[in-house]
């Protein structure tokens, strides 16, 4: 059984990692965001990456990453390797994003760490259809306006909105999987959850093109 950590952003394809992870006999032994120092992610808020970890009953390792980021990287995995007495990463890449190498491929490859990427280019039908089939509770938690209209913000990836984005993205030509930055989701539950998380109060703001979901603190 080889020890692995998964990279954990909090969203549907980190989720799906997770169980492909354990499906295939690895041990997974912690959730892992990289960071940049004093981290805002408007998207996938880390209160609620703490409490995904927290219901799953996993460790979360919040790593700060400086520049330069590729030296960064490697150190931090390097480190990680040897704290964790890690054999891989595993990770929610679906696609590479803009024609880019895969970065934690490219980090891991010179320190012997295995990647695992077990969603890599499959059809993105299949892959939202899992979401339902495993149970996984996601919500749309940010989207490119450029792309979809503020009114995604909050949805439920449930049959009916799933449908819909689907078409959506076969109409207009988007990845329906959001690989692009096309949207970001937030799970509330899924198998492993000790409990379903609720989200509490939240509006939608917006930043540049972005909308997103920003929790009320009053």
């Amino acid at each position: 059984m080889s020890r692995v950590i998964v990279l954990w952003s909090g969203g549907k394809d980190a989720m799906q990692a997770l169980c492909h992870a354990r499906e295939a006999g690895h041990q997974v032994v912690a959730l892992a965001t990289f960071a940049p120092p004093a981290p805002r992610f408007l998207a996938h808020p880390l209160s609620q990456v703490r409490r995904q970890a927290a219901a799953l009953g996993l460790p979360h390792l919040l790593i700060t990453i400086e520049a330069p980021f590729d030296l960064g990287y490697e150190r931090a995995l390097a480190t990680l390797k040897e704290e964790w007495r890690l054999d891989g990463v595993v990770t929610g890449d679906i696609d590479s994003v803009g024609g880019a190498a895969n970065w934690i491929r490219e980090c891991c490859r010179p320190l012997g760490i295995k990647v695992h990427t077990p969603l890599w280019q499959q059809s993105r039908e299949a892959l939202l259809a899992d979401l339902l089939t495993r149970g996984i509770v996601a919500h749309l938690s940010c989207v490119d306006t450029r792309v979809l209209t503020p009114e995604w913000v909050g949805r439920t990836l449930d049959t009916a909105t799933l449908t819909e984005l689907q078409q959506l993205a076969a109409s207009q030509g988007f990845d329906a999987c959001g690989e692009q930055g096309e949207y970001h989701t937030m799970v509330t539950d899924g198998p492993g959850f000790a409990a379903q998380l609720i989200l509490g109060r939240w509006q939608v703001a917006c930043q540049q093109q972005l909308a997103y979901l920003l929790e009320d603190e009053g």
